[in-house]
């Protein structure tokens, strides 16, 4: 069995659960066709109602796609989209959801994270995210810290611990694959971070390279790396201090990623690590709408809730 092939059964099979008697589509794009054929072959030897559904690839990630595709979408029971750019934030997304399909987007997909983030067992995954959400949900406060400088505190108020698990098997559930994570939009947030793992437009960060961020009354008023400062700085032209919203904070589950490979899609799931976001947080259970949601991953973390240690479930090389 090929390694596509693999992750491909591991996908639909386990992930979505597709059944004999349901329809399914594949949504891809001209740059992905490997991952969209593998997908497809296994969906057709379960059902006889499934479609492989091909475009261009959209300009940027959230851009809606052509019309037929999103009819596709929103007509079958079980939907995976290995885009080049994310479908995750469209209109057809949405619809395909509200219509009552199951959707998986994969976006920015690469044949190596699709392999290695989908050899796993997402039931286990799931078992893991399970056993971390047991232990922050009720804290009133999540505290960070690494060797590497990072030390944030984050109000969790009335905001709800989420998990990204990659076991999609109610209508109208959504999720992204690889996936693997437990993650809240915090109401407040104070103290530094320091991203020593991958953050776009870097990818993976090389040894000692660093990204420090200060934060006050949760939002973020230092930024270390050029780059990255511009890019708040012209989203934030459009929407001013929501382009500073300390938006996410992500508890990677997904111990099968055993080294960070400079794909946030990836790396921000490997166990053992945290994440910490900028931006858009209004689709976590926040409240800000901004044109970015910039992930940064930090190795070894400590993580504490109410003082009290957060085991977490290790990747080799978290």
């Amino acid at each position: 069995m090929t390694a596509l092939r693999a992750a491909a059964e591991t996908a639909v099979r386990q992930c979505l659960g597709l059944e004999a008697d349901e329809s399914c589509a594949i949504i891809t794009d001209d740059e992905r066709v490997p991952i969209g054929e593998a997908l497809y072959e296994v969906a057709s030897e379960i059902t006889d109602d499934a479609v492989i559904v091909r475009y261009p690839p959209g300009e940027t990630h959230g851009s809606e796609p052509p019309e037929p595709v999103a009819a596709a979408m929103a007509g079958a029971d079980v939907v995976l989209a290995p885009t080049t750019k994310s479908l995750s934030h469209t209109r057809s997304r949405t619809e395909a959801n509200e219509a009552g399909a199951r959707v998986a987007t994969l976006p920015g997909i690469t044949e190596d994270v699709f392999t290695t983030g989908l050899d796993a067992d997402y039931e286990s995954i799931a078992t893991h995210c399970e056993a971390v959400r047991e232990q922050v949900a009720g804290a009133d406060e999540i505290r960070v810290t690494t060797d590497a400088g990072t030390d944030i505190t984050f109000g969790v108020g009335d905001r709800e611990w989420l998990a990204d698990t990659g076991i999609v098997h109610e209508p109208g559930e959504m999720s992204n694959l690889p996936a693997g994570e437990v993650f809240i939009s915090p109401e407040t947030a104070d103290g530094t971070f320091v991203v020593d793992g991958t953050m776009r437009p870097h990818g993976l960060l090389e040894e000692g390279h660093r990204l420090t961020f200060e934060v006050e009354d949760g939002l973020v008023t230092h930024i270390s790396d050029d780059e990255i400062r511009q890019t708040v700085a012209n989203a934030a032209d459009d929407v001013g201090d929501a382009a500073y919203n300390l938006a996410e904070l992500g508890i990677g589950t997904n111990v099968a990623v055993t080294e960070l490979v400079g794909s946030v899609l990836l790396d921000e799931k490997a166990g053992g690590t945290v994440h910490i976001a900028i931006g858009d947080d209004a689709g976590i259970g926040g409240e800000t709408d901004a044109p970015i949601h910039l992930d940064g991953i930090i190795r070894e973390p400590t993580v504490l809730a109410d003082g009290d240690p957060v085991d977490l479930p290790m990747s080799n090389d978290s």
